[in-house]
């Protein structure tokens, strides 16, 4: 009788199979790095110097993306603390959570001595700091220019940061004070007096009181002059 022998190939274990079968996942960097541009762009505002340190995401878990976007607003109020959202949107979907510090350090101006309500602020007055501005008033001063000869609208303790709505342009009117009324028109042009009943800079609208005890809104044009009838 014939004995045939049949020779059998080794079986290959699983794990040695080809690498290239297994799916690629995403990396950290494009994701930490298109938070970070998120963040330096809504920064760009002149105030100062810009620092963002960013914490790389866990991404192990999530296939490659080939196309990634902020979904995080734009024109968001930064803060020293940030979370920028990061969406995937082919090959597949996907979000992840990038967490960033934000920094930016400028120069501002606090005051060297207590003002007073009303007081006009002069330039030996004033006093430049440098620190981290997104830790301080968003309308914190940072120009002297927007200070000097302005008028204190509240009491300012001395080495307070000098913020602009605690300030009163030199050009406003100030409730209660006695103005002048101008109404103009086609060949004509007609002043009065009157009585402010509300204080406003150049430009707004207020009420006041008419000679003959008339209530009227009319536009600040300086801090003697309403111009009403319009």
């Amino acid at each position: 009788m014939q004995r045939i022998v049949l020779l059998l190939a080794p079986l290959l274990p699983l794990n040695a199979l080809p690498a290239s079968t297994a799916p690629q996942m995403q990396s950290p960097a494009p994701v930490a790095a298109l938070a970070e541009h998120f963040l330096r762009t809504q920064a760009r505002d002149g105030r100062g110097v810009v620092s963002i340190s960013v914490q790389p995401p866990r991404t192990e878990h999530l296939p490659a993306c080939s196309r990634l976007q902020p979904l995080t607003g734009a024109g968001q109020a930064l803060r020293s603390r940030m979370t920028v959202a990061i969406r995937c949107m082919a090959p597949s979907t996907w979000t992840v959570y990038v967490q960033a510090s934000v920094s930016i350090t400028g120069s501002y101006y606090t005051v060297k001595r207590t003002l007073q309500a009303g007081e006009t602020i002069r330039k030996e007055d004033l006093l430049r700091r440098e620190g981290d501005l997104l830790k301080l008033s968003r309308d914190i001063v940072q120009d002297p220019a927007k200070a000097i000869g302005h008028h204190a609208a509240q009491r300012i303790p001395a080495g307070a940061p000098i913020k602009a709505r605690n300030l009163r342009s030199p050009a406003s009117i100030e409730r209660g004070r006695r103005v002048r009324t101008l109404a103009r028109g086609p060949g004509f042009e007609v002043t009065g007096e009157g009585l402010a009943l509300e204080s406003g800079p150049p430009g707004s609208q207020i009420q006041l009181r008419s000679g003959s005890g008339q209530i009227i809104t009319g536009t600040v044009l300086d801090a003697h002059t309403v111009l009403v009838g319009h």
